[in-house]
């Protein structure tokens, strides 16, 4: 039973991206206030979480989106959104669509009406960098964010306790996730406006993509996470999924993970990518699976360790990813060196040696 029924409707923006001939946004349909993730008692912030999750989707809900062209041109296009209040829009870039030199934050404009009048809210584009050679693509959960979770039920009701009680800026980091991340790509935060169409913002100075098996009710907490620990912003990649109890499995996350990754790797093809998860959730073993099947796409892969022993599955990813020649780091803590690109190989490859190198800067144990 949603908290604001009556509440008016509003349209949450999630990040997007483009390349030069197509444009992916997706924005959500709410009756619900927007949420002020501030730290005050456990009872403001359960009802601020629960609040996430009890909003009201909005069906049917014809919404424009408002583009701008290098050119200048200013272009709207027509969405509904559906039952779950989602409104996507893939948009074929028609003409000269360059990227600028560096990444970027493109403004878009999503525009609607309720029963109070015309609305609109800014939304945002990533737009890598023409000369851009390597983007990441980043796990979330005991990735950046620490959550305990190690596949034991009590452990995953442990989590929920803590994003139900727990503002942004009360959950742990992972240590040197910060340091470790702004050096592979710092950025200036986003701002938040209304109507700042065809607007550019300086993005990271690589692209950053994030996947997550968290729900989409989370995107805004998530952003608020990322802002508050001075990560690097980027596209979020989320699940639409309720409290059942597929929640508390792991089995659809890896199908849900591999979607997206595919979809970054297919609209970038000239990017490589780094990779960095956990192995809480299997991505060891998806991204495994990725490598093998997008040869030369990979540039490295980074696991960090808060499980117990591999399983078969993953020591068999672990055995591809090595026979493929990618840098593979497995551990608790940042720690390699320059022996371990030199024993596969890879010593002279400039970038992924910039990645080496920013983790033993960032991690004393690594020297």
């Amino acid at each position: 039973m949603p908290f604001l029924p009556t509440a008016p409707v509003r349209i949450q923006p999630y990040f997007g991206y483009r390349n030069e001939t197509r444009l992916f946004i997706t924005g959500r349909a709410l009756r619900s206030r927007v949420g002020a993730f501030e730290k005050r008692s456990k009872w403001r912030a359960a009802k601020t979480m629960l609040a996430q999750f009890a909003s009201h989707e909005v069906p049917e809900l014809p919404v424009q989106l408002e583009i701008v062209s290098p050119s200048g041109e200013s272009r709207r296009h027509q969405g509904l959104t559906d039952k779950e209040g989602f409104v996507r829009f893939d948009i074929p870039l028609d003409g000269d669509w360059p990227l600028a030199e560096t990444p970027e934050w493109e403004t878009v404009v999503f525009h609607w009406s309720n029963g109070e009048g015309e609305h609109c809210v800014d939304g945002h584009v990533l737009a890598p960098g023409r000369t851009t050679g390597l983007g990441v693509i980043s796990d979330i959960d005991d990735t950046i964010i620490e959550t305990g979770i190690t596949g034991d039920f009590r452990a995953v009701l442990r989590n929920w306790r803590r994003v139900l009680l727990q503002m942004p800026e009360e959950r742990i980091l992972v240590p040197g996730a910060d340091i470790f991340y702004n050096a592979l790509g710092s950025g200036e935060p986003l701002s938040e406006g209304q109507g700042h169409a065809g607007e550019h913002l300086r993005a990271s100075d690589r692209p950053f993509f994030y996947v997550s098996s968290s729900p989409w009710n989370l995107f805004s907490y998530l952003v608020t996470y990322i802002r508050s620990r001075g990560l690097p912003l980027g596209p979020i990649m989320l699940r639409d999924w309720g409290l059942n109890r597929d929640t508390f499995g792991s089995g659809s996350h890896g199908a849900h993970k591999r979607a997206a990754i595919d979809g970054i790797l297919a609209t970038y093809p000239d990017l490589k990518f780094a990779m960095i998860g956990d192995d809480s959730q299997g991505d060891l073993t998806a991204f495994g699976a990725i490598a093998v099947d997008n040869p030369g796409r990979i540039r490295a892969i980074f696991i960090r360790k808060v499980g117990e022993a591999m399983s078969p599955e993953e020591t068999a990813a672990k055995a591809a990813i090595e026979a493929a020649n990618i840098p593979l780091w497995l551990g608790d803590s940042y720690e390699t060196g320059h022996e371990f690109l030199a024993s596969i190989g890879l010593l002279g490859d400039q970038e992924t040696r910039a990645i080496v190198d920013t983790i033993e800067e960032t991690d004393p144990k690594a020297k």
